[in-house]
């Protein structure tokens, strides 16, 4: 979510829409439960400290329109052959098996970026077909090339796989609605209506006669969906919850031990809102604590356990159930820890390698465009994914690291591109 932000932009699979006027109608309130004693909580473990790295230098380029909608509006410069770029052994296997993974995917999208057409992957992708893993660091060098886009530089934060406590029947400890996706969610392509929206949706619902933006956080908290039957699961913990939805995906651990893996189904179009930026803002967080861990714990101090804090992002995701290898990324395909980036299809085509100089030696290196993400905007803006557990945890809820990106394109795509 996620996400996944230096003050929690974790991606997750996002899709900013509409926001403005309170949904119209009374919504409906959840019916009570037998009162129970809170849960114990365990702390949450603390962010990983970071390992300080160089980051990478900016291609001098021309300053970037700031209205720039895509990455060749941006304008895009050659970068530094791949042969010469810091990627080790273990990343290039697991950046060949991702990109591999994506190519099916890869060769039938439209690229909202503009910088490739159909059929530039096809060679990359059959030579991927059959390539040694063991060989992946030669793959692509002699396959990519890199360019910069706009002026390089780089805001990488990072996100994972949650695991919370949850039952599949609502209960006194267990109460928080997990919800699919709601039959009243209606999403518009804009581009149908006119030519200047072209990539443009915005979600929401009818009103009687009126097309309304969906219900907000607030409103489906108080009971807006109740009734419905869209519960397909219940959390035990409201803060873990909504940590889970920034995130996009993650598992419920269930009170007989088995596991429920949830994947995004789909947000009630509302803007994302980050609260550690409005915390921070507001001068009730420091900037060091301005992490996930950080945010979990000041949500827990308040009376409310954050209720308020948590409704001033409106933004909701839907779930559906999963089975299968791995959370499923935008592009369709299972991401993979320390393989797997969110990014804007915009400004990198969705399956494209990605080279990351940060300043931060756990986020540089070479990544696969799999997923993206409501707060994941602009020119080189990246969500690095850890995968699931404690390690992933701690480095995903304190990751911001700067620097710089190199985009991975096939050989023909630079030339064409740098020789305009």
């Amino acid at each position: 979510m996620v996400g996944k932000f230096a003050t929690l932009c974790m991606t997750l699979p996002l899709l900013g829409g509409c926001a403005g006027i309170v949904p119209n109608g009374t919504p409906r309130t959840t019916p009570p439960v037998a009162s129970a004693p809170a849960p114990v909580l365990a702390p949450a473990p603390a962010a990983a400290r970071p390992t300080p790295a160089t980051p990478g230098t900016p291609i001098a380029a021309p300053t970037p329109p700031a209205d720039s909608t895509n990455a060749i509006a941006s304008g895009v410069v050659a970068g530094p052959a791949v042969a010469t770029l810091a990627i080790d052994d273990a990343m290039a296997r697991r950046a060949l098996v991702a990109f591999r993974t994506s190519c099916p995917a890869l060769r039938r999208r439209t690229d909202a970026s503009g910088l490739t057409q159909a059929g530039d992957w096809d060679s990359a992708c059959a030579a991927a077909t059959n390539w040694a893993d063991g060989d992946a660091r030669r793959f692509f060098s002699e396959n990519f090339a890199t360019v910069q886009v706009g002026d390089g530089r780089t805001l990488a934060t990072g996100y994972f796989e949650p695991e919370i406590a949850g039952c599949r029947q609502r209960s006194a400890r267990c109460n928080v609605p997990v919800y699919g996706l709601p039959a009243d969610l209606i999403d518009v392509d804009l581009s149908q209506f006119s030519t200047n929206l072209v990539g443009r949706r915005i979600r929401g619902r009818v009103d009687g006669a009126a097309f309304v933006p969906y219900y907000d956080r607030a409103a489906i908290d108080a009971g807006a969906l109740a009734g419905r039957g869209l519960e397909i699961a219940w959390a035990q913990d409201a803060v873990e919850f909504f940590f889970l939805q920034i995130q996009g995906s993650g598992r419920i651990r269930l009170a007989d031990g088995t596991i429920l893996r949830i994947g995004y189904a789909g947000q009630n179009g509302r803007d994302y809102v980050g609260i550690g930026r409005l915390l921070r803002d507001r001068g009730e967080l420091a900037a060091g604590e301005a992490s996930m861990q950080g945010i979990m714990a000041y949500l827990r101090r308040q009376s409310d356990g954050g209720q308020a804090v948590m409704h001033e992002n409106p933004s909701f995701v839907f779930f559906r159930t999963l089975t299968g290898a791995g959370p499923l990324g935008s592009l369709g395909v299972p991401v993979t820890g320390r393989a797997s980036v969110a990014t804007d299809p915009a400004f990198v085509p969705l399956g494209a390698p990605v080279f990351l100089a940060m300043d931060r030696a756990e986020a540089t290196g070479l990544w696969v465009a799999q997923d993206t993400g409501g707060a994941i905007r602009g020119a080189n803006r990246f969500d690095t994914f850890w995968g699931a557990g404690a390690d992933a945890r701690a480095i995903a809820g304190g990751m911001s690291a700067r620097g710089t990106t190199l985009l991975l394109l096939p050989r023909g795509v630079v030339t064409r591109l740098t020789q305009r």
